[in-house]
């Protein structure tokens, strides 16, 4: 079973992020690189879980129907 994603952890800088073993920034176990993963939180804010880009399907529920039309067809 997978570990919860905590949304905005008090120091995120301290683990890496790119599996569910959460390794300390020191020790990196799963063979994810040379580096860590950093936490979307470090990459884009604490309100990164705000931002645009759901899953496609709520995308697609959220787009007006005429966004399509804005945008001119390509000339050969």
């Amino acid at each position: 079973m997978a570990k919860k994603f905590p949304s905005n952890p008090p120091h995120p800088e301290r683990l890496c992020w790119g599996c569910d073993l959460y390794c300390p920034a020191t020790d990196l176990r799963c063979g994810n690189g040379s580096d860590r993963t950093p936490h979307p939180s470090e990459l884009w804010g604490e309100d990164w879980q705000a931002m645009d880009g759901g899953t496609p399907a709520e995308n697609a529920a959220s787009a007006p129907e005429d966004a399509g039309a804005a945008c001119p067809a390509a000339t050969p």
